[in-house]
C-alpha cells in the first residue's frame, strides 16, 4: 500500500523551527517533504509572484526551498516537484496566534488556502503566546489532526485553521470547533522619522480589541482549547445575496 505523500510548508521559511517540528512530526504518518519560502513571508495573504521567474533550491533530499511567497511554494511543488498529487498538505506550526482576521494576512493560512483550490486536504497551524516557542506540544496536536485528515478527510473546499495555546499538554482542556472571531488592531500605525527629518509610517503592534462572541477562535484559544476553524473557499455572503436580490431594485 502506498504511503501518504505529505507536502509541508509555511510563510516563515525552510529556517523556521515550527516547520522542523511539524515536518519531525507528520513524518511517521507518510512520505513527507518539505517545501518552503527560502525567507520569512509573513504577512504576505495569498500572494503570487508574477514579476520576476523563481528558483527552486534542494537543500536535502526531501527539503526544496523557492525564493517566493507561501503561494508560489505551493503552486510549484505541486505542479512541478512532486511525483504525485499529495494526499495532505500541512502548513505551519506559525510562532504565533492567526485568529479572526488575522486570516485575512496570513501566509500561513494562504498555503491552506492554495491547497484547498487543488482539493487538497489541507491544514493551517499556529502557536499562540509569545517567545521563546516551544513547539513539541503544537507537534503532537498536529500529529494528531494530520492522521485524523487522512483518515477521515475535510468537507469539499474546506480548509482547516488550527490555532493551539501555549500551554503545557496537561494544561490544554481540549478541542473546539470554532468560527473565526473579530480582531481589530487600535493605533497599529506608528509614526518614526529618518535622520534627514522625513515621516515614515511603521505598520505593527497597537492595541488588539476583540468581538464575535461565542464559540470563536479567539475564544477557545483563551479559554485553553485548541482552535479548530473550518474556512471555506466560497466567500459569498449569501445572506446579503439574498438581500441585494430582494431589496435593490434595478
Amino acid at each position: 500500500m502506498r504511503k501518504p505523500l505529505i507536502l509541508v510548508t509555511n510563510d516563515d521559511g525552510v529556517y523556521a523551527p515550527g516547520i522542523r517540528a511539524l515536518f519531525d512530526a507528520v513524518s511517521s504518518l507518510g512520505e513527507a517533504l518539505i517545501v518552503a519560502p527560502e525567507r520569512d513571508n509573513s504577512a504576505v495573504s495569498h500572494s503570487l509572484t508574477m514579476n520576476r521567474p523563481l528558483r527552486v533550491f534542494q537543500l536535502e533530499e526531501q527539503i526544496h526551498t523557492i525564493d517566493g511567497t507561501p503561494t508560489d511554494c505551493v503552486t510549484i511543488a505541486i505542479n512541478k516537484i512532486l511525483r504525485a498529487k499529495p494526499d495532505l498538505l500541512v502548513s505551519g506550526i506559525n510562532p504565533g496566534a492567526n485568529l479572526g482576521d488575522d486570516i485575512s494576512y496570513s501566509g500561513t493560512v494562504s498555503a491552506a488556502i492554495e491547497g484547498t483550490m487543488y482539493d487538497i486536504p489541507s491544514l493551517a497551524f499556529s502557536l499562540a503566546g509569545n517567545p521563546p516557542y516551544d513547539f513539541e506540544v503544537a507537534a503532537a496536536v498536529a500529529w494528531k489532526l494530520a492522521s485524523m485528515a487522512l483518515t477521515w478527510s475535510l468537507p469539499p473546499h474546506t480548509l482547516l485553521n488550527i490555532n493551539i495555546p501555549p500551554l503545557p499538554a496537561s494544561a490544554i482542556k481540549g478541542i473546539r470547533f470554532t468560527r473565526q472571531g473579530r480582531r481589530i488592531y487600535k493605533d497599529a500605525i506608528q509614526e518614526t522619522f529618518d535622520p534627514w527629518g522625513r515621516k515614515h509610517y511603521w505598520i505593527g503592534g497597537g492595541t488588539v480589541h476583540w468581538s464575535g462572541g461565542d464559540n470563536t477562535d479567539e475564544q477557545a484559544v483563551r479559554s485553553g482549547f485548541i482552535s479548530v476553524t473550518p474556512i471555506q473557499l466560497d466567500l459569498t455572503n449569501h445572506d446579503g445575496l439574498e438581500y441585494l436580490e430582494q431589496r435593490w431594485q434595478m
